[in-house]
């Protein structure tokens, strides 16, 4: 056996621990190198997944929508009131007595003139005094014509005459009261409207039996609130039409203000004068709508009415700013029907989104759309 000398011995030991901490050295490395390689990977990984989700996600939820920029005018508000309609000239023939139906002298459409006879009563009645009144005045006018023979004669005094025509002429008045009370006729001429009772009914005091009007021009009745009637005058123009044929409008003028209101509704009565169409299609007795344009507001913030989402308590509106919508709560204040006038809550310039709010929710991502 061949013995190394004792340097030799000596080094073998040294390399040996030299060589294992070169390794240890390099695995630690390799493994650091491993970690930070997969952390890398991971934390790149992980970044490009939420850009992902947050691209597919916006456009995914973005909404179209049409926006309407906010701006001033001038903002001319129309209100409907319900009216009734009368013919411009219109008289509703009643009874002062309670007596039977003996004769209907007209037809409905009929046109007649001033004084016709439209309804006849029981001159027999009870109720009636026709014929008293009719035999007294024709026994007074007899008496007048013999007193006035005998005056021109020189047999009475102008005293005496003076008496007896004071007596016919009271006679003449009780006859003509009691035949206007059997014999209905009309101050008006006009055509007959309505006939409200037949032969052989009893007609009740205050009862309305028929009507005539003048149908050519009509009037048109409506109530009007304290806080609006200030807005009216005598001249104003109004539009009147019905539910009968929405698309026939006519243009009238308001002919009177009531100048004190109602006791019970507070309310005042206002009436204005309108043309009939040519086939006549407004009738006493319809009710109607009559649109009033009260007093116009000038240079006033507005905004479209298809913008405003409203609860019954709160308003809101969609502004878009950028690439998203943001919710306002808004206090409105009058409307034309069109647009409505913005009190607070928005300003002049801004778009406020008006095709697509049902679709839109707070800080929602938009796309503008014409």
């Amino acid at each position: 056996m061949k013995i190394q000398p004792a340097a030799v011995r000596s080094l073998a030991p040294a390399r040996s621990l030299a060589l294992a901490r070169s390794l240890a050295l390099l695995a630690f490395i390799s493994l650091t190198l491993l970690g930070c390689g997969l952390l890398g990977c991971g934390s790149a990984k992980k970044d490009q997944s939420r850009k992902d989700e947050t691209a597919n996600a916006s456009s995914a939820n973005v909404v179209p929508v049409e926006v309407a920029v906010v701006e001033r005018r001038d903002l001319a508000v129309a209100k409907i009131f319900s009216g009734t309609l009368e013919g411009e000239e219109q008289a509703n023939i009643v009874s002062k007595i309670p007596e039977r139906v003996t004769d209907i002298g007209v037809r409905v459409g009929e046109a007649v003139q001033a004084g016709r006879l439209i309804i006849g009563l029981d001159k027999n009645g009870t109720m009636s005094q026709y014929y008293q009144a009719q035999a007294g005045y024709k026994n007074a006018e007899k008496t007048l014509e013999r007193m006035k023979s005998l005056f021109s004669e020189g047999a009475i005094s102008q005293e005496a005459l003076d008496g007896t025509q004071t007596a016919f002429d009271v006679a003449q008045a009780n006859f003509v009261a009691a035949r206007s009370a059997v014999e209905l006729t009309t101050p008006v001429a006009g055509v007959v409207t309505a006939i409200n009772i037949s032969k052989g009914e009893l007609a009740q005091p205050e009862l309305i039996l028929a009507t005539v009007a003048n149908i050519n021009r009509m009037k048109v009745i409506f109530d009007m609130d304290e806080s609006d009637v200030a807005s009216l005058a005598v001249g104003q123009k109004v539009r009147v039409h019905s539910d009968l044929r929405p698309g026939v409008v006519v243009e009238g003028r308001v002919t009177q203000l009531s100048k004190s209101a109602e006791v019970q509704s507070r309310s005042f009565e206002i009436r204005a004068v309108f043309s009939n169409t040519p086939d006549r299609l407004f009738k006493p007795g319809m009710f109607c709508k009559v649109d009033v344009y009260m007093s116009p507001k000038t240079k006033i913030i507005t905004v479209p009415n298809a913008a405003i989402q409203s609860d019954g308590v709160t308003n809101r509106i969609f502004v878009v700013r950028g690439s998203r919508a943001f919710q306002k709560t808004v206090q409105t204040g009058i409307t034309d029907g069109e647009n409505t006038e913005i009190l607070g809550g928005i300003a002049e310039g801004d778009s406020v989104v008006t095709i697509g709010v049902s679709s839109v929710r707070d800080s929602s991502y938009v796309r503008v759309v014409k």
